[in-house]
C-alpha cells in the first residue's frame, strides 16, 4: 500500500498581503496615530527544515517560536472504525517522529468524546465516527506547534466528504481515516514552570476591515509590546468576527503580531448561519482555527476551552448558551483526567452565569447546574466573554435571576466576564490614537484580562488598551443636574448635547451629589475609600451588593463618566454595574476647588489611587 506523510490538511491561503489601512474622512479634530507595522513571519510550508540541535526555549518568541503541524500518514481504508497514532517529542522541530524521537506517555488525546491517554510508546487509539476532530491536551512542559500566524496546531478535522455547502466554505472533504495523525510537541520550560501568565481577550467581533485597524492599534499593539503570555498563550473566547466569517483572514494578521500562542472559541457571531444543523454551525471556523472546543495545559493550570453556542435551535434560527450532549460527554472524560491538584481554568464564549444579562436564559448556559457537579470539589475559575462588559463575580455571589431560571444561590467559584477588545462593538468617537472610545455597556473600557497563575492561585488583571495596569478606574459626579440631563436626552442616544459643567456642583445640592467609582475589576471583597481635601478616608457604598438581589437599573445606579460620553458619541448606557461605588458629598464644603483622593483596594489587597478635581459654585 502506497502511503504519504503530509501536514494535516490547510483551508487555502485567502490571506490578504496586508491589513488595509483604513482612509477615514471624519469630522473630528483628531490626528491618527499610524497603525503599527504589522510583523511577517516565514510561511511553513509542506514540512519545515530540520534542525540539528534543538532550540534552546529561551523566552525570546520572536526567535524560538516552535513552528510546524500535526503530522497526517494517509490512509485508504473508507471503513476504519478507529483512528490512531503518536505524541511525539519533535526534538528536531520538523513535525515529523524520526527514529531517535520518541513517544510520550500519559499525553491526553480525545475525538470529541472519548478521551484515552497515551501508552509508554506515546501510542492512542480512537473511534472513529463522522465529523470529529481529533486533537491533543498539550501537556505541561510541552508546547504545541504554531503556524505562521501563531494559531496552536494541536488538531485533526475527519469529514471525509467535506462540509454542507456553506457561503464561507467550511471544511474540504478529508477522504478516508489516516493511517496514522501523529502529534509533535517540544519541551518547554515556559508552560513547565509553576508561574504562568494567561491572555484571554474578548469578542474582537470586526464586521468590516476597518475594525480590524481599530483592534491593531488598539489591544494587539499593547500585545505586540508584551512578553510575558509565550507559556500559556493567548486564548480569545468567542465573537472573533462579527457575522462575514471572510474576515478571518485578517484575525490571523492580528494573530501574528503576538509573542505566543494564540488559541480561539467560538461566538454567536462566528456562526455559519447558512448550516442546515447544529454540527456544522462552526465548520468554518474549525477549518481557520481548529477545534471548537478543547483543553491544555500549562503550568498548574488546565484550561478547558468550550463551545457554549447552540445553533440552530429547532424550529428556529436565533442561538441559545448551551453545550450539547457530546460535548458534556468529552468534559466529564476530561475533567476526570485531571489531577485535583491542578487548577481549572473553564472558558467559554457566552459564560456560564453572568450579571449583565442575569434575567436572560439565552445568554447564559443551560447546563450550568451540571456543569458544578462535574467541577465539585475541585479548584476552579470560569470566563466567558458575549456582554462586552467587565464582570468579577466571586464565590458567594448570588442574583435574583440565576435563582430563578437556573436554581443557582450562590457562585461555587469565581467567575470573570472578560470585556470585549472592541469595547462597545466599536461605537463612539475616534480617539487620536486610531480607535473609537467605545466604553462599553457596565462603563468600563476596553482592554484584556491577563490571570496570573502561581501553582494553582489565581489572580486578575485587567489591562485597558492604550493604558499600564495602574489603570483601573473612572470617577464621575452623579449630581441633580446630571440626572435632569440624563432623564432630558436618555432617548437621544449618539446625539445628545454635551453636558456642561460635569464636574460643578451647586453649594444647595450637595447633599444630593454623590461622588462615583467606576472600579473596572472591582467586586465582593473590594472596598473603595474617599478623602475629600485631605480629611479622614470614608468608605463608599457599592451600589450592587451581589446577595441575591434583583439587578438595579436607573441613573442612580450609572457611570456618569461612561454615560457622558455615550449619550453625546453613540453606544451602550452605562446605567448598571456590579462594580460602581458612590459617596455622597460633604454637605458642608465651602464655595471654590475641592480634590478627592480614591483609593480602591481590590480582593487580593493590590490598591490604586486616583484623584478627582471638582468645583462647588454658589
Amino acid at each position: 500500500m502506497n502511503t504519504e506523510v503530509r501536514p494535516a490538511p490547510k483551508r487555502p491561503n485567502r490571506r490578504p498581503a496586508r491589513l488595509a489601512t483604513a482612509v477615514l474622512t471624519l469630522a473630528v479634530a483628531a490626528t491618527l496615530a499610524p497603525a503599527p507595522a504589522l510583523s511577517a513571519q516565514p510561511a511553513v510550508v509542506g514540512n519545515l527544515t530540520a534542525e540539528k540541535k534543538p532550540k534552546k526555549d529561551t523566552g525570546d518568541w520572536a526567535e524560538n517560536a516552535y513552528r510546524g503541524q500535526v503530522q497526517v500518514i494517509e490512509g485508504s481504508n473508507p471503513k476504519a472504525k478507529t483512528i490512531t497514532g503518536v505524541v511525539f517529542d519533535d526534538r528536531d522541530r520538523d513535525s515529523v517522529q524520526d527514529r531517535r524521537e520518541r513517544g510520550i506517555n500519559g499525553v491526553t488525546v480525545s475525538n470529541g468524546r472519548d478521551v484515552v491517554t497515551t501508552d509508554r510508546n506515546g501510542r492512542y487509539r480512537l473511534p472513529v465516527y463522522e465529523n470529529m476532530t481529533v486533537f491533543v491536551t498539550q501537556p505541561r512542559g510541552y508546547q504545541v506547534p504554531v503556524d505562521e500566524d501563531n494559531i496552536a496546531q494541536f488538531s485533526y478535522h475527519h469529514l471525509p466528504d467535506g462540509s454542507p455547502e456553506l457561503k464561507f466554505g467550511g471544511i474540504a472533504p478529508t477522504g478516508p481515516v489516516p493511517k496514522a495523525v501523529n502529534f509533535p510537541v517540544t519541551k518547554s520550560r515556559l508552560t513547565q514552570s509553576p508561574q504562568q501568565h494567561c491572555l484571554i481577550g474578548g469578542d474582537i467581533q470586526t464586521y468590516k476591515l476597518v475594525e480590524a485597524d481599530y483592534a491593531s492599534n488598539g489591544a494587539f499593539a499593547d500585545l505586540a509590546e508584551r512578553t510575558d503570555y509565550a507559556g500559556c498563550g493567548a486564548l480569545f473566547i468567542g465573537d472573533i468576527v462579527g457575522d462575514d466569517l471572510s474576515l478571518y483572514p485578517g484575525i490571523r494578521e492580528l494573530s501574528r503580531t503576538l509573542n505566543g500562542p494564540a488559541r480561539f472559541l467560538p461566538g454567536n457571531h462566528d456562526l455559519d448561519f447558512d448550516a442546515p444543523s447544529s454540527e456544522h454551525a462552526f465548520d468554518t471556523f474549525r477549518d481557520e482555527f481548529g477545534p471548537e472546543y478543547y483543553s491544555y495545559d500549562s503550568g498548574k493550570a488546565h484550561v478547558v476551552a468550550l463551545s457554549t453556542v447552540e445553533y440552530p435551535l429547532e424550529g428556529d434560527s436565533s442561538y441559545n448558551g448551551s453545550i450539547d450532549e457530546r460535548q458534556m460527554e468529552w468534559l466529564r472524560n476530561d475533567i476526570a483526567q485531571v489531577p485535583k491538584n491542578k487548577v481549572i481554568v473553564l472558558a467559554g464564549h457566552i459564560p456560564l452565569l453572568d450579571f449583565a444579562d442575569q434575567g436572560s436564559k439565552k445568554h447564559q448556559i443551560d447546563q450550568v447546574a451540571e456543569i458544578y457537579e462535574i467541577l465539585e470539589g475541585r479548584e476552579v475559575v470560569a470566563l466567558g466573554g458575549h456582554t462586552h462588559s467587565l464582570e468579577n463575580l466571586r464565590k458567594g455571589d448570588s442574583m435574583e435571576g440565576w435563582k430563578e431560571l437556573f436554581g443557582v444561590d450562590g457562585l461555587p467559584f469565581a467567575h470573570i466576564t472578560a470585556g470585549a477588545i472592541s469595547g462597545d462593538w466599536y461605537n463612539g468617537r475616534l480617539l487620536p490614537a486610531g480607535y473609537p472610545a467605545a466604553v462599553q455597556r457596565d462603563g468600563a473600557q476596553p482592554g484584556v484580562l491577563t490571570l496570573d497563575i502561581k501553582n494553582t492561585k489565581v489572580t486578575e488583571r485587567f489591562t485597558v488598551r492604550g493604558q499600564d495596569d495602574a489603570h483601573q478606574m473612572a470617577l464621575g459626579l452623579n449630581t441633580p443636574a446630571y440626572r435632569d440631563w440624563y432623564a432630558q436626552n436618555i432617548q437621544k442616544k449618539g446625539s445628545a448635547p454635551i453636558f456642561r459643567n460635569a464636574l460643578r456642583v451647586p453649594q444647595a445640592d450637595l447633599g444630593q451629589t454623590w461622588l462615583t467609582t467606576n472600579f473596572f475589576m472591582g467586586s465582593t471583597g473590594s472596598t473603595v475609600q474617599v478623602s475629600v481635601d485631605g480629611r479622614d478616608a470614608v468608605e463608599a457604598t457599592r451600589t450592587q451588593q451581589m446577595q441575591g438581589e434583583e439587578q438595579l437599573v436607573g441613573v442612580e445606579y450609572s457611570d456618569p463618566a461612561a454615560v457622558q460620553e455615550q449619550l453625546v458619541h453613540g453606544g451602550s448606557v452605562a446605567d448598571r454595574s456590579m462594580h460602581l461605588w458612590r459617596l455622597n458629598l460633604p454637605a458642608d464644603l465651602s464655595v471654590g476647588m475641592h480634590t478627592a483622593e480614591v483609593t480602591a483596594t481590590d480582593v487580593h489587597g493590590r490598591s490604586y489611587t486616583e484623584t478627582l478635581k471638582f468645583e462647588v459654585t454658589e
